[in-house]
């Protein structure tokens, strides 16, 4: 238990340093976007590159971890954060929009691997301890929350050109991370699990508890990037500094990772389902409030509900998920259910720059408000599911 602490905390530390860089992307992508893109249509494109470079590179990720260990893929991973965030600054150097959408396509390569911060700490934990050890995990960003904002307030207008000196800072948090990862003690998988491949992908997706699983976390994920990517873009339409959009975007990721501290505990006292029932109300909830007004207390009342319901249904969605696979199947289990959340981030992230700048945010809010319902819709379901089973077998 004294190691499995100590690589929480650890974890917990190296997420920090991946949010803090994600939340400085999150306030300066879109607009550096805007500024560079030949289309304002377009803006958000840097943000989806990002996004689609996580999908492209989350499955072979947690393959390679199988193979070297979490330590070592965790380390490789952060190299190509180092890459990304050079390529970024040497775009917004040169003026090019293809270029940013180059570096934070290999930025997102980074963010695929720190994604299983949370997993890696699930994995060596007991049954009990996981929920706690994923929310614990997933808590340190909120550092990522406050410092990432702050980090993108001071150096945007670093180095003669605005978003140079935010690019190049990623750099710093970056190198922390992997003098983090120098002292994290996990095994490397044994031989008979990276030689054996379990039951084939298909039949584990199966599962009900699968499904609503990824559902909870995919869809969870999509509607709160589709709110959040959009949000600065919005706050400037309607004549809102960028100080106060960056300030909401923070007040966001710590309503994203704050609740942490507890919502490993809640799940072990009232259950996943319900916890996953109350981040989609949540989500609702803050929908509805976007949709009363645009007004900067309205827009930070949203996002600070959207990132407490978003944390309800990634923490619910990811401990649900990690009692549908066997140890040798975690791999293609997780890295399926990561691929979802990336390609659902990657069609939200996309399709939000062009409904934000074509329908305001109010189109924005009622698209994402069906996605939501389906989630909710799903929970239910399966809540009912097992209650007729537990019925059935009485």
């Amino acid at each position: 238990m004294t190691s499995t602490k100590r690589n929480v905390g650890l974890l917990a530390a190296c997420q920090a340093m991946l949010f803090t860089n994600n939340s400085t992307l999150i306030a300066i992508n879109g607009l550096a976007g805007l500024a560079l893109a030949p289309h304002v249509g377009l803006a958000t494109l840097p943000v989806t590159c990002w996004i689609l470079g996580g999908a492209i590179g989350t499955m072979p990720a947690s393959l390679h971890m199988k193979r070297v260990g979490r330590q070592r893929g965790f380390t490789l991973g952060t190299l190509w954060g180092f890459v990304g965030a050079l390529i970024c600054a040497a775009a917004i150097a040169l003026q090019s929009f293809w270029l940013l959408c180059l570096g934070t396509l290999v930025w997102g390569v980074y963010n695929a691997y720190g994604q299983y911060y949370r997993f890696a700490a699930a994995d060596a934990a007991s049954t009990d301890f996981k929920p706690m050890a994923i929310s614990l995990v997933l808590a340190g960003g909120l550092v990522g929350g406050i410092l990432g904002p702050s980090v993108s307030r001071f150096t945007i207008d670093l180095g003669g050109t605005r978003f140079l000196g935010a690019y190049l800072s990623l750099i710093v948090f970056a190198l922390a991370t992997v003098v983090l990862l120098r002292f994290i003690r996990i095994p490397t998988p044994s031989a008979a699990e990276q030689s054996s491949s379990g039951r084939p992908l298909a039949e584990i997706a199966a599962q009900p508890k699968y499904i609503v699983a990824v559902l909870a976390s995919a869809i969870g994920y999509g509607v709160m990037n589709f709110l959040m990517t959009s949000t600065p873009i919005a706050m400037q339409a309607c004549g809102h500094p960028y100080g106060d959009a960056a300030f909401i975007i923070s007040s966001h990721v710590v309503g994203m990772f704050a609740p942490s501290f507890v919502t490993g505990p809640l799940i072990k006292r009232i259950g996943v389902l319900p916890v996953l029932f109350c981040g989609a109300l949540l989500n609702m909830l803050a929908i509805g409030i976007a949709l009363s007004g645009v007004s900067v207390p309205q827009f930070w009342w949203s996002l600070v509900l959207l990132g407490v319901g978003w944390n309800f249904l990634y923490i619910g969605g990811t401990s649900m998920l990690t009692e549908t696979y066997r140890p040798e199947e975690r791999a293609k289990a997780q890295g399926a259910n990561d691929q979802a959340i990336f390609i659902m981030m990657a069609i939200s992230s996309f399709t939000s720059g062009l409904t934000v700048t074509a329908g305001g945010w109010e189109r924005v809010n009622m698209v994402a408000l069906p996605l939501v319902a389906i989630v909710a819709v799903a929970i239910a379901w399966y809540a009912l599911r097992q209650r007729a089973a537990k019925t059935a077998a009485t």
